[in-house]
């Protein structure tokens, strides 16, 4: 069932005018991907797919870009491409999560990683900074430090001004114009995690569930909206945690407000489900898992949750 012809938008944060995406060019903040005709109250999100990576911040780093990119939630955008055919718009970061991490604040940032001294605005002291994991993230996942030398205020600055507050008031327009057209708006935040926990998450060392939905322990959407997307992947013999170890990231707290008819769920696939971890490449059952996907896609295009 395909609803849709796709409508690319993207946006160049340095340049107002209209703008052709190319893969070569990293200035291009994110990609949104519309439906001819948007027919269900849903807007999907993949902040952390993106693979714009500059030779300047590759260069600047002590990793090599294999290693940058165990940051990445390599192919969910790919995995969830079929949005649109469901009648949905579908966002996509495309700037790297290990330059920007728009699922943080705006301004958290790890005073260890800058050469000068931030801001009295800056939270310099959340559990994702001293992880080394803020906006503009001192290290990867796995805890190696990203950076030969410290950097600038004004670099990261410019960072967040260029791509994260583009990406996040993209994320806003599409959430205004879906709760207009539908008196409600049902945000899916979609993400991958390591097969195994990493060094620096409460689960250390341990193997994942296939599947972790995330509703900030039921203050980010109805009830009805995650127990259906539990029961759908259930039902397709996955394995499903809710909560641990995420719970949702700043997306999920700061756009989920059920009482104002805004819901947010967010997502996390185990990627040993589609993808070698180390070579950063997919394996033999990406097909059938990217089907399963879009199965739940369909499923929840076609049902009508009174919320």
């Amino acid at each position: 069932m395909d609803k849709s012809t796709h409508i690319i938008e993207t946006e160049d944060p340095l340049d107002d005018c209209a703008y052709e995406f190319s893969g070569d060019d990293f200035n291009v903040a994110f990609e949104i991907v519309r439906p001819q005709e948007q027919l269900i109250p849903y807007v999907f999100a993949s902040p952390h797919s993106g693979t714009n990576y500059s030779d300047s911040f590759v260069n600047a780093s002590k990793l090599d870009l294999i290693s940058l990119r165990g940051s990445e939630d390599s192919f969910v955008d790919d995995l969830f491409s079929n949005v649109p055919n469901c009648g949905a718009p579908l966002l996509k970061a495309l700037f790297p999560r290990a330059y920007v991490d728009p699922n943080r604040e705006a301004y958290e940032l790890d005073p260890r990683m800058f050469k000068d001294y931030l801001p009295r605005y800056a939270n310099t002291s959340s559990p994702r900074v001293f992880a080394g994991l803020g906006t503009i993230p001192r290290v990867v996942t796995n805890g190696d430090e990203i950076y030969r030398h410290k950097i600038t205020f004004a670099e990261g600055k410019k960072r967040i001004e260029n791509f994260y507050f583009p990406y996040h008031t993209a994320l806003q327009r599409l959430i205004d114009e879906t709760k207009l057209l539908f008196g409600k708006c049902i945000l899916i935040d979609c993400h991958s995690m390591p097969s195994i926990g990493g060094p620096m998450d409460n689960d250390k060392g341990n193997q994942r569930v296939d599947v972790v939905l995330g509703n900030k322990f039921g203050e980010a959407c109805s009830p009805k909206l995650i127990n259906f997307v539990e029961d759908h992947f259930k039902a397709q013999g996955m394995i499903v945690q809710r909560n641990q170890p995420f719970a949702g990231g700043y997306t999920t707290r700061h756009y989920g407000s059920p009482e104002t008819g805004i819901h947010a769920l967010q997502i996390e696939i185990n990627r040993a489900l589609y993808m070698n971890e180390a070579s950063i490449t997919r394996h033999a059952g990406y097909d059938d898992f990217k089907a399963k996907v879009s199965a739940l896609l369909m499923a929840v295009a076609e049902t009508n949750f009174t919320l």
